[in-house]
């Protein structure tokens, strides 16, 4: 129970390894694919929890090892929210920016495929915010998150 397969040192190092390839995976895989997650998606996360748990730990099952591990992202993830605040630049790489899909009615295609979002899914937000036809957005933006904002039309 208090014996550890490898070092401390070795263990944080390779949980740092997994967190930042896990984080630019996701950074890579687009911003709709954060705030929309389908059954896949779930099913998918928890594969990769499992495929990347022996890599960080190295095959330690100790209580110190799980310890030092969950310590490990638990300081990752929080040095990264301070660099993130404290840089603008750091903020943008990593929690990306918002961009504009549809400005004065025109869907910025090239978003649209570079996020692999379809049709419906646009539908789906606009709706959910009264506006049935393209005409009636002024302004929607793909938020950081993957949300979708969307600023209507002034009624004349």
């Amino acid at each position: 129970m208090f014996e550890m397969a490898i070092s401390a040192g070795e263990m944080i190092v390779r949980a740092l390894i997994v967190y930042l390839f896990l984080l630019v995976a996701l950074r890579l895989t687009g911003k709709r694919q954060i705030s929309e997650s389908s059954p896949f998606d779930f099913v998918l996360l928890l594969i990769v929890a499992d495929g990347v748990q022996n890599s960080m730990s190295g095959g330690d099952e100790s209580l110190q090892g799980g310890l030092i591990t969950a310590a490990t992202l638990f300081a990752i993830d929080h040095l990264i929210g301070i660099i993130s605040f404290k840089s603008k630049k750091a903020a943008d790489i990593i929690d990306g920016i918002p961009q504009v899909l549809i400005y004065n009615g025109k869907i910025n295609d090239k978003l649209v495929k570079k996020e692999k979002m379809t049709k419906h899914e646009i539908d789906e937000s606009l709706r959910q915010e009264g506006c049935t036809r393209l005409d009636q957005v002024k302004l929607a933006v793909l938020e950081n998150n993957g949300s979708i904002s969307v600023i209507k039309k002034e009624d004349k």
